[in-house]
């Protein structure tokens, strides 16, 4: 099938009427204002309170593209609308490079950016030999199946989510999305039973076809998720069997196209929308079908693809975001891909099960210097679930991935405090190499028992030196009681669109109003010389 499409593009496109892909970027977005005043018109209340428990105020991404701008788009002559970006208020769009430049001429675009970036006023592309050298991504993602029998006690004991698991912190309470190409019968095979019996599966949406059908289409997204919940007793349990998941599709397994990367931005921003703690994505993108549209190592700097973009944008909006380091390691262009390379994605490579480096795994740095990928689990012959509901092993970072993604679940139920910087911090912190991280392990293999000991480090020294701010929630007064040694401080009041509604200074058991205040949430900040406490306040 895949052959068939390609020998009838290349007839399209000798034939005059090739197509193209581009990104056209808007001005602004008239309605914000309704939404600010709004917000759960955009969001959800756990997606709010999400925000809210690690002091992140709402800004303009968060508020949806004007409709009426998408609109005027779709109407153009030979222009489809193929995604769209809140994020970035963007579109992706596909047509004639004259009828997309024609766009440009509408009041309300920004720019335009075309996927072939040669096509673009100043994005010329270097010609280099290095970057005439495209490998397409495979779309069975290199994994390589055997029927071999295992259980997952090693993938598991590796970074000591066991234990996390023996404390009772088996992901209860979190949320993961996975994004991938299809979930083929995980409605209907055992090892996913206990998923459903406890209701632990709660939607999905396929956004290459633009349906709720999640589980079709491909298998790799089920062997993905078997590795976080999963449960056959005595042959595989994942590392997150209680945590909850949505199951987005965001993999076009016909073909390799930048849209991939727009449809995965859509999916982030419906979980970020949904409440959703924890992002898995076991996807990766550098080679494309046309060759024009592909990456260089040049190009892996963060934040330039579309996709990392959008990763980055997760992160800031309190999500964590894991994803596989890539399976390039053997081949002409072995660094990691996006969005595994973005700035605040975690990248994760492939170990065998003796903690060796697996040769298949991408290595880093990125084209800035950056350590990636940033930490490893087992990724060569991994314990996964089958579309048969057989526990068999497969190969890929594709694994790796979701392994660290469900222990982050688990750990992060564990502190509950924390916000996903910190969760983040720990875990690297915690890995095997952080003191001296090289470019195939990155910081290494993580410890979770060890990141949870520093953490609860963290917590005795907060309780050393904290501010108690009650009640909480507000009617109209609250008090604040100091720390040892501390007699006067700073407070400073925020609302949830970040603007500072209040600041004075304060002493030990002052009552401080908000009478006069709307009902709604707040953040505040607490400081001294010495301290800085943030939190937030709920004003009924």
């Amino acid at each position: 099938m895949k052959k068939i499409y390609c020998v009838l593009f290349f007839l399209v496109y000798v034939l005059g009427f090739s197509q193209e892909d581009a990104w056209v970027y808007f001005k602004d977005k008239p309605n914000a204002q309704y939404y600010f005043e709004n917000p759960l018109q955009m969001l959800s209340q756990r997606s709010l309170d999400r925000r809210s428990n690690q002091n992140i105020a709402l800004d303009s991404k968060d508020v949806p593209i004007y409709q009426p701008y998408i609109n005027q788009i779709s109407a153009s002559p030979g222009i489809m609308v193929k995604a769209k970006s809140k994020w970035l208020n963007a579109v992706h769009i596909r047509g004639s490079v004259s009828n997309i430049q024609n766009l440009q001429s509408l009041s309300f675009v920004d720019s335009i950016q075309f996927a072939n970036r040669t096509l673009n006023v100043s994005g010329k592309r270097n010609n280099s030999a290095g970057a005439n050298k495209v490998t397409i991504q495979n779309k069975n993602l290199e994994v390589a199946t055997t029927f071999a029998y295992g259980n997952s006690s090693n993938q598991v004991e590796m970074v000591n989510a066991h234990l996390l698991h023996q404390s009772n912190n088996t992901g209860t309470g979190k949320i993961i999305a996975v994004f991938d190409s299809g979930f083929s019968a995980v409605n209907a095979i055992t090892p996913f039973q206990r998923m459903f019996n406890n209701q632990f599966y709660l939607g999905g949406y396929n956004f290459v076809a633009g349906s709720t059908n999640v589980f079709s289409t491909h298998n790799h997204g089920t062997m993905t998720l078997s590795c976080m919940t999963g449960y056959v007793d005595g042959q595989l349990v994942g590392t997150a069997p209680d945590a909850s998941y949505y199951l987005f599709i965001t993999e076009d397994i016909f073909e390799e196209n930048p849209v991939e990367e727009s449809y995965w931005v859509e999916a982030a921003e419906m979980a970020d929308s949904l409440g959703v703690d924890i992002i898995s994505t076991s996807l990766g993108y550098f080679g494309y079908d046309n060759p024009n549209y592909s990456y260089t190592y040049q190009d892996m700097t963060g934040n330039t693809a579309f996709a990392s973009k959008g990763a980055n944008i997760a992160f800031s909006k309190g999500m964590i975001v894991v994803a596989s380091a890539g399976n390039s390691g053997n081949s002409s262009t072995p660094n990691v891909g996006v969005p595994a390379e973005a700035t605040n994605v975690l990248a994760v490579g492939a170990v065998k099960f003796d903690e060796t480096y697996a040769t298949f795994s991408s290595i880093g740095p990125s084209f800035d210097g950056r350590v990636k990928p940033d930490v490893m689990a087992k990724g060569q012959s991994t314990t996964i679930s089958d579309t048969n509901g057989n526990i068999v092993t497969a190969s890929g970072t594709s694994f790796s991935c979701p392994i660290i993604a469900g222990a982050i679940a688990s750990f992060w139920q564990a502190i509950p405090w924390a916000s996903n910087q910190q969760v983040v911090d720990l875990v690297k912190q915690s890995s095997d190499r952080f003191s001296n991280p090289n470019n195939q392990f990155g910081y290494g293999i993580p410890d979770f028992q060890l990141a949870l000991n520093m953490a609860q480090l963290i917590v005795q020294e907060n309780d050393i030196e904290n501010f108690s701010v009650f009640p909480n929630p507000v009617k109209n007064t609250f008090s604040i009681s100091f720390p040892n040694y501390t007699e006067i401080a700073q407070l400073l009041i925020y609302n949830n669109l970040g603007q500072k509604v209040l600041e004075k200074n304060i002493y030990s058991n002052d009552i401080v109003s908000l009478e006069g205040f709307s009902s709604g949430i707040y953040f505040y900040k607490i400081k001294t010389n010495l301290l800085l406490q943030s939190g937030k306040l709920i004003k009924n």
